[in-house]
């Protein structure tokens, strides 16, 4: 297998892919764990068989992805090149997708999603209201590659920004993430490059309080950990990366290390995502195999590998020094800070945490030479934010917004609105550590700072939706002030 050591090496799998795919149509499969738990494993199946039987192969391409985000629609089979969107599949529906669709180049009509207000038939997902208002970053490849190929990876820019950043200086590396704005998915909203900028350097820095402390992080080892834990109630955005491109996590992690120096990386992940750590697991052989994690990386003299370390759904192991403990086998709780773990984290080694989905934005930034990033959002809150939406509402599923979309389109525009016609009653964002957005905050846009001034916080990005027959109970909450976290 090529061992990849240049953008050339990379150019020159893309090139070998392009041409040898030269299929009329793909088939797209969701299979992300909602669509393959309600059959999707099943209506795969029978599409390889049936394309096989009628000795189409060379003409049909049946491409099992990650998820495609309206999962209260699945399962999900779309039809590119033409983005037909057929929604509810049943296994039995295969012989009729292949005869109709694939031979006779006609739509399943029976199959395509009726606007359940203006009653329209529309065939082609981008005009569904659902992803009229979404761009996609964090999951800017998920339901459209195969996320257990790293060469569909390559072909849509993969493994590009790890090149860029070898080619470069930590420092200027650290110099973009910061530039960008990106602030931490996981809950906190630490700025990232900020973050990264403890761990080369050194120094001190400030948390807000009234003291300032000094970091002491000349260490022979340092590590790189992706919280992949996602404790928040109806959260499932970094399960849904994982699941879908593993590779980008992957590749994130690897520039983070040239970015602060480290050469290990640890993915602490629950072991309640089956799927998930098996594609992981795929995707970190394929990219050892291909030179792209392991010893001299596109030959820059930087070795970095990545490792999983497997939790129990612990809540509370969201918090970056429990999850540290409990890779450390220990029990799973927090720390007083300081020291934080940039100066002394696993192993009392300097540590960076970052979660799934600001690890998923690292590579579209180191090749975003047009700032698309920055330029999207709000100015305190730049790029876009992955929410599972949850609850009491029509379009249940993944979607990911601009920063600064109000909580009233993503409730009645993307959601879709609340079922039955029933009143919408509140959302509660940010697990148990947010809080209850009711109907008077439905204009609020959705950022770091707005969240916060309203008494909820962004969270890791779970959305449960309420009507007017739910409760809603006051959850105490405790903060730890001095807590710098992501």
């Amino acid at each position: 297998m090529l061992r990849i050591t240049s953008e050339n090496d990379l150019n020159k799998i893309i090139t070998d892919v392009e041409n040898s795919r030269t299929y009329r149509k793909e088939v797209i499969v969701c299979g992300g764990t909602g669509c393959m738990s309600s059959g999707n494993d099943k209506i795969l199946e029978n599409l390889q068989n049936k394309v096989k039987e009628l000795g189409l192969e060379n003409e049909i391409r049946i491409v099992k992805t990650g998820c495609v985000g309206f999962c209260e629609k699945g399962p999900i089979v779309k039809i590119m090149p033409d983005n037909t969107f057929y929604a509810e599949v049943k296994p039995d529906d295969v012989d009729e997708i292949v005869a109709k669709d694939l031979i006779a180049n006609e739509t399943v009509k029976k199959l395509l999603y009726k606007d359940p207000d203006t009653k329209e038939v529309i065939q082609n997902s981008d005009q569904l209201n659902f992803y009229k208002k979404q761009r996609k970053i964090a999951l800017r490849n998920c339901g459209l590659i195969n996320p257990e190929d790293i060469n569909d990876y390559i072909c849509h820019q993969g493994y590009k920004a790890l090149e860029k950043a070898v080619r470069m200086t930590s420092q200027e590396v650290v110099d973009i993430i910061k530039d960008s704005g990106l602030r931490g998915r996981g809950g906190a909203g630490f700025p990232t490059g900020l973050k990264w900028s403890f761990m080369p350097r050194g120094g001190g820095f400030s948390t807000g309080l009234k003291w300032q402390f000094a970091l002491n992080n000349k260490s022979d080892q340092k590590y790189v950990v992706c919280n992949a834990d996602e404790g928040d109630p109806g959260a499932f955005m970094d399960r849904a990366i994982l699941e879908g491109d593993p590779h980008s996590v992957v590749e994130a992690m690897a520039i983070c290390g040239y970015a602060i120096g480290a050469n290990k990386g640890l993915v602490y992940i629950r072991a309640e995502y089956p799927l998930a750590v098996k594609i992981l697991q795929m995707a970190i052989k394929a990219a050892k195999e291909r030179g792209l994690l392991g010893k001299n990386i596109f030959d820059s003299g930087f070795d970095f590998d990545i490792e999983i370390k497997y939790g129990a759904g612990a809540f509370v192991c969201g918090e970056e020094t429990a999850l540290i403990h409990s890779m450390e086998g220990k029990r799973g709780e927090p720390t007083t800070k300081p020291p934080f773990p940039a100066e002394s984290g696993y192993w009392g080694k300097p540590t960076n945490v970052n979660n799934v989905e600001t690890f998923a934005n690292i590579p579209f930034i180191i090749n975003d030479e047009e700032g698309v990033f920055k330029n999207m959002g709000t100015k305190n809150s730049p790029g876009t934010k992955v929410f599972a939406l949850a609850g009491k509402i029509n379009n249940i599923g993944l979607i990911e917004i601009p920063m600064g979309t109000t909580l009233r389109e993503v409730i009645y525009e993307i959601g879709g609105g609340i079922k039955g016609g029933k009143a919408f009653k509140a959302v509660q964002t940010g697990g148990p550590s947010g809080g209850c957005l009711t109907a008077k905050d439905l204009d609020t846009p959705i950022d770091f700072d707005t969240l916060k001034e309203k008494g909820s916080m962004m969270g890791s990005g779970g959305m449960i939706v309420m009507d007017e027959d739910d409760c809603m109970v006051s959850v105490s909450k405790f903060y730890l002030d001095f807590t710098v976290d992501e």
